[in-house]
Protein backbone atom coordinates (compact mmCIF):
# COMPACT_ATOMS: atom_id res chain seq x y z
CA UNK A 1 0.00 0.00 0.00
CA UNK A 2 1.29 3.44 -0.94
CA UNK A 3 0.53 6.62 0.99
CA UNK A 4 -0.19 9.46 -1.46
CA UNK A 5 -0.69 13.05 -0.37
CA UNK A 6 -0.88 15.07 -3.59
CA UNK A 7 -3.36 14.99 -6.44
CA UNK A 8 -0.48 15.13 -8.93
CA UNK A 9 1.06 11.91 -7.66
CA UNK A 10 -2.37 10.31 -7.50
CA UNK A 11 -3.08 11.34 -11.10
CA UNK A 12 0.18 9.81 -12.32
CA UNK A 13 -0.59 6.46 -10.69
CA UNK A 14 -4.23 6.39 -11.78
CA UNK A 15 -3.30 7.30 -15.35
CA UNK A 16 -0.92 4.33 -15.49
CA UNK A 17 -3.58 2.04 -14.04
CA UNK A 18 -6.05 3.14 -16.70
CA UNK A 19 -3.50 2.49 -19.46
CA UNK A 20 -3.15 -1.04 -18.10
CA UNK A 21 -6.92 -1.58 -18.09
CA UNK A 22 -7.31 -1.58 -14.30
CA UNK A 23 -10.61 -0.68 -12.65
CA UNK A 24 -10.65 1.42 -9.50
CA UNK A 25 -12.71 0.97 -6.36
CA UNK A 26 -13.00 3.82 -3.87
CA UNK A 27 -13.80 4.08 -0.17
CA UNK A 28 -14.03 7.76 0.88
CA UNK A 29 -13.55 8.31 4.63
CA UNK A 30 -12.70 10.97 7.18
CA UNK A 31 -10.30 8.64 8.95
CA UNK A 32 -10.40 7.31 12.51
CA UNK A 33 -11.00 3.98 10.81
CA UNK A 34 -12.82 1.00 12.30
CA UNK A 35 -14.29 -2.32 11.20
CA UNK A 36 -17.10 -0.56 9.36
CA UNK A 37 -14.59 1.06 7.01
CA UNK A 38 -12.77 -2.24 6.48
CA UNK A 39 -16.11 -3.82 5.57
CA UNK A 40 -16.46 -1.20 2.82
CA UNK A 41 -12.99 -2.11 1.54
CA UNK A 42 -13.85 -5.82 1.51
CA UNK A 43 -17.17 -5.10 -0.22
CA UNK A 44 -15.15 -4.18 -3.31
CA UNK A 45 -13.85 -7.76 -3.64
CA UNK A 46 -14.29 -8.87 -7.24
CA UNK A 47 -15.66 -5.48 -8.27
CA UNK A 48 -12.41 -3.58 -8.94
CA UNK A 49 -8.80 -4.52 -9.61
CA UNK A 50 -7.38 -1.60 -7.62
CA UNK A 51 -8.59 -0.05 -4.36
CA UNK A 52 -8.15 3.49 -3.04
CA UNK A 53 -9.14 4.62 0.45
CA UNK A 54 -9.22 8.36 1.01
CA UNK A 55 -8.88 10.17 4.33
CA UNK A 56 -9.87 13.81 4.46
CA UNK A 57 -11.68 15.55 7.31
CA UNK A 58 -13.77 17.84 5.15
CA UNK A 59 -14.13 21.30 6.72
CA UNK A 60 -17.02 22.49 4.55
CA UNK A 61 -19.40 19.77 5.76
CA UNK A 62 -19.14 20.85 9.41
CA UNK A 63 -21.57 23.55 10.49
CA UNK A 64 -20.13 23.42 14.02
CA UNK A 65 -16.44 24.51 14.28
CA UNK A 66 -16.00 22.60 17.55
CA UNK A 67 -17.25 19.40 15.92
CA UNK A 68 -14.63 19.81 13.18
CA UNK A 69 -11.90 20.56 15.71
CA UNK A 70 -12.78 17.58 17.91
CA UNK A 71 -13.29 15.07 15.10
CA UNK A 72 -10.98 12.08 15.81
CA UNK A 73 -7.80 11.99 13.73
CA UNK A 74 -4.91 9.51 13.57
CA UNK A 75 -3.33 8.99 10.17
CA UNK A 76 -0.54 6.68 11.32
CA UNK A 77 -2.95 4.28 13.03
CA UNK A 78 -5.30 4.38 10.04
CA UNK A 79 -2.43 3.67 7.65
CA UNK A 80 -1.32 0.68 9.72
CA UNK A 81 -4.85 -0.71 9.90
CA UNK A 82 -5.33 -0.52 6.13
CA UNK A 83 -1.89 -1.97 5.42
CA UNK A 84 -2.72 -5.01 7.54
CA UNK A 85 -5.65 -5.89 5.27
CA UNK A 86 -3.41 -6.33 2.24
CA UNK A 87 -6.33 -5.13 0.13
CA UNK A 88 -5.63 -1.42 -0.38
CA UNK A 89 -3.35 -0.14 -3.13
CA UNK A 90 -3.39 3.57 -2.23
CA UNK A 91 -4.23 5.54 0.89
CA UNK A 92 -4.89 9.05 -0.42
CA UNK A 93 -4.59 11.55 2.42
CA UNK A 94 -4.49 15.05 0.90
CA UNK A 95 -4.32 18.27 2.89
CA UNK A 96 -6.79 21.07 2.31
CA UNK A 97 -4.70 22.71 -0.43
CA UNK A 98 -5.07 19.61 -2.59
CA UNK A 99 -8.86 19.71 -2.30
CA UNK A 100 -9.75 23.38 -1.94
CA UNK A 101 -6.97 25.49 -3.49
CA UNK A 102 -7.04 29.30 -3.11
CA UNK A 103 -10.05 30.80 -4.83
CA UNK A 104 -12.13 27.61 -4.66
CA UNK A 105 -15.77 28.75 -4.84
CA UNK A 106 -17.88 25.86 -6.17
CA UNK A 107 -20.52 23.86 -4.30
CA UNK A 108 -22.48 20.81 -5.41
CA UNK A 109 -26.05 21.02 -4.12
CA UNK A 110 -28.58 18.18 -4.28
CA UNK A 111 -31.81 20.08 -3.72
CA UNK A 112 -34.63 18.61 -1.67
CA UNK A 113 -32.88 15.62 -0.15
CA UNK A 114 -30.49 17.98 1.64
CA UNK A 115 -33.18 19.81 3.61
CA UNK A 116 -34.77 16.97 5.59
CA UNK A 117 -33.55 14.82 8.48
CA UNK A 118 -29.89 15.75 9.20
CA UNK A 119 -30.16 18.67 6.78
CA UNK A 120 -32.65 20.34 9.12
CA UNK A 121 -30.18 21.08 11.91
CA UNK A 122 -26.94 20.88 9.93
CA UNK A 123 -27.32 23.59 7.30
CA UNK A 124 -24.87 23.25 4.44
CA UNK A 125 -23.69 19.82 5.61
CA UNK A 126 -24.78 17.89 2.55
CA UNK A 127 -23.53 20.57 0.16
CA UNK A 128 -20.13 19.93 1.69
CA UNK A 129 -20.57 16.16 1.39
CA UNK A 130 -21.67 16.32 -2.25
CA UNK A 131 -18.80 18.67 -3.09
CA UNK A 132 -16.03 16.59 -1.52
CA UNK A 133 -17.39 13.32 -2.90
CA UNK A 134 -17.51 14.80 -6.40
CA UNK A 135 -13.93 16.01 -6.00
CA UNK A 136 -12.77 12.57 -4.85
CA UNK A 137 -14.59 10.84 -7.69
CA UNK A 138 -12.79 13.11 -10.15
CA UNK A 139 -9.36 12.86 -8.56
CA UNK A 140 -9.38 9.06 -8.14
CA UNK A 141 -11.29 8.34 -11.38
CA UNK A 142 -12.96 5.45 -9.58
CA UNK A 143 -15.42 3.20 -11.39
CA UNK A 144 -17.15 2.04 -8.22
CA UNK A 145 -17.40 3.51 -4.71
CA UNK A 146 -18.63 1.87 -1.50
CA UNK A 147 -20.75 3.75 1.03
CA UNK A 148 -22.27 2.48 4.27
CA UNK A 149 -26.00 2.48 4.89
CA UNK A 150 -25.46 3.93 8.38
CA UNK A 151 -25.69 7.38 6.82
CA UNK A 152 -28.55 6.46 4.53
CA UNK A 153 -29.40 10.07 3.74
CA UNK A 154 -25.84 10.66 2.56
CA UNK A 155 -26.05 7.49 0.45
CA UNK A 156 -29.32 8.69 -1.08
CA UNK A 157 -27.87 12.11 -1.89
CA UNK A 158 -24.80 10.62 -3.54
CA UNK A 159 -26.93 8.25 -5.61
CA UNK A 160 -29.09 11.17 -6.74
CA UNK A 161 -26.04 13.27 -7.57
CA UNK A 162 -24.45 10.49 -9.63
CA UNK A 163 -27.69 9.99 -11.57
CA UNK A 164 -28.35 13.69 -12.13
CA UNK A 165 -24.79 14.51 -13.25
CA UNK A 166 -24.30 11.32 -15.33
CA UNK A 167 -21.16 10.52 -13.37
CA UNK A 168 -19.49 7.34 -14.69
CA UNK A 169 -19.35 5.53 -11.37
CA UNK A 170 -21.34 2.78 -9.64
CA UNK A 171 -22.42 3.35 -6.03
CA UNK A 172 -22.23 0.22 -3.88
CA UNK A 173 -24.35 0.35 -0.69
CA UNK A 174 -23.03 -1.68 2.25
CA UNK A 175 -25.16 -2.66 5.28
CA UNK A 176 -24.42 -1.02 8.64
CA UNK A 177 -21.81 -2.76 10.79
CA UNK A 178 -22.73 -2.96 14.49
CA UNK A 179 -21.13 -3.69 17.84
CA UNK A 180 -22.22 -6.72 19.88
CA UNK A 181 -24.80 -4.51 21.65
CA UNK A 182 -26.10 -3.34 18.23
CA UNK A 183 -24.69 0.20 18.36
CA UNK A 184 -23.72 1.23 14.83
CA UNK A 185 -19.98 1.58 14.40
CA UNK A 186 -18.94 5.21 14.07
CA UNK A 187 -15.76 7.21 14.53
CA UNK A 188 -17.77 9.51 16.79
CA UNK A 189 -18.29 6.66 19.25
CA UNK A 190 -14.70 7.22 20.39
CA UNK A 191 -15.72 10.56 21.83
CA UNK A 192 -18.25 8.96 24.18
CA UNK A 193 -17.38 8.66 27.85
CA UNK A 194 -17.73 5.22 29.47
CA UNK A 195 -21.11 6.24 30.88
CA UNK A 196 -22.28 7.63 27.56
CA UNK A 197 -21.16 4.48 25.74
CA UNK A 198 -23.43 2.45 28.02
CA UNK A 199 -26.28 4.85 27.34
CA UNK A 200 -25.62 4.73 23.60
CA UNK A 201 -26.60 1.06 23.47
CA UNK A 202 -30.18 2.16 24.14
CA UNK A 203 -30.35 3.86 20.74
CA UNK A 204 -30.53 0.72 18.55
CA UNK A 205 -32.64 -1.07 21.15
CA UNK A 206 -35.21 1.73 21.07
CA UNK A 207 -35.28 1.61 17.27
CA UNK A 208 -35.80 -2.15 17.26
CA UNK A 209 -38.63 -1.82 19.78
CA UNK A 210 -40.23 0.89 17.65
CA UNK A 211 -40.02 -1.27 14.52
CA UNK A 212 -41.57 -4.18 16.40
CA UNK A 213 -44.46 -1.94 17.50
CA UNK A 214 -44.99 -0.73 13.93
CA UNK A 215 -44.97 -4.28 12.57
CA UNK A 216 -47.55 -5.22 15.22
CA UNK A 217 -49.88 -2.60 13.77
CA UNK A 218 -49.45 0.21 16.29
CA UNK A 219 -50.01 3.70 14.84
CA UNK A 220 -46.94 5.48 13.52
CA UNK A 221 -47.27 8.66 15.67
CA UNK A 222 -47.77 6.70 18.90
CA UNK A 223 -44.86 4.36 18.12
CA UNK A 224 -42.53 7.27 17.38
CA UNK A 225 -43.63 9.11 20.53
CA UNK A 226 -42.94 6.04 22.67
CA UNK A 227 -39.50 5.62 21.10
CA UNK A 228 -38.66 9.29 21.59
CA UNK A 229 -39.60 9.13 25.27
CA UNK A 230 -37.49 6.00 25.74
CA UNK A 231 -34.48 7.75 24.24
CA UNK A 232 -35.00 10.87 26.34
CA UNK A 233 -35.27 8.74 29.47
CA UNK A 234 -31.97 7.11 28.50
CA UNK A 235 -30.34 10.55 28.44
CA UNK A 236 -30.51 11.41 24.74
CA UNK A 237 -31.46 14.72 23.20
CA UNK A 238 -33.47 13.65 20.16
CA UNK A 239 -33.03 15.78 17.04
CA UNK A 240 -35.44 13.76 14.93
CA UNK A 241 -37.07 10.35 14.76
CA UNK A 242 -38.97 9.70 11.54
CA UNK A 243 -40.31 6.91 9.36
CA UNK A 244 -39.53 7.60 5.71
CA UNK A 245 -39.37 5.92 2.33
CA UNK A 246 -36.13 4.17 1.40
CA UNK A 247 -36.71 5.18 -2.22
CA UNK A 248 -36.84 8.98 -1.88
CA UNK A 249 -36.79 9.73 1.89
CA UNK A 250 -40.37 11.06 1.72
CA UNK A 251 -42.54 10.66 4.85
CA UNK A 252 -44.71 7.54 4.73
CA UNK A 253 -48.26 7.11 5.93
CA UNK A 254 -48.17 3.32 6.25
CA UNK A 255 -45.72 1.09 8.09
CA UNK A 256 -44.83 -1.40 5.38
CA UNK A 257 -41.70 -2.80 3.68
CA UNK A 258 -39.80 -0.08 1.88
CA UNK A 259 -39.99 2.22 4.89
CA UNK A 260 -37.01 2.98 7.10
CA UNK A 261 -36.75 4.43 10.60
CA UNK A 262 -34.28 7.33 10.91
CA UNK A 263 -32.90 8.92 14.07
CA UNK A 264 -30.37 11.51 15.17
CA UNK A 265 -29.78 11.96 18.89
CA UNK A 266 -27.04 13.43 21.05
CA UNK A 267 -25.35 12.40 24.27
CA UNK A 268 -23.65 15.52 25.52
CA UNK A 269 -21.95 17.05 22.48
CA UNK A 270 -21.68 13.74 20.58
CA UNK A 271 -24.29 13.44 17.84
CA UNK A 272 -25.19 9.89 16.79
CA UNK A 273 -27.26 8.77 13.81
CA UNK A 274 -28.81 5.44 12.92
CA UNK A 275 -31.47 3.92 10.71
CA UNK A 276 -33.16 0.56 10.34
CA UNK A 277 -35.42 -0.84 7.63
CA UNK A 278 -38.98 -1.94 8.27
CA UNK A 279 -38.77 -5.33 6.58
Amino acid sequence: MKLVKTRQELAEIVTQWQREGETIGLVPTMGSLHEGHLTLVRALDGKATRRIVTIFVNPIQFNNPDDFRLYPRGLEADEALLAQTGLVDILYAPDETQIYPPGFSTRVIVSGLDQMLCGGDRPGHFDGVATIVTKLFMQTRATIAAFGEKDYQQLSIIRRMVTDLDLPITILPVPTVREADHLALSSRNRRLTATQRTQAAQLPLALMACLAALKAGNPIPASLDTCTRALEEAGFRVHYLELRSEKNLAPVEKAEPGARLFVAASLGDVRLIDNMPLS
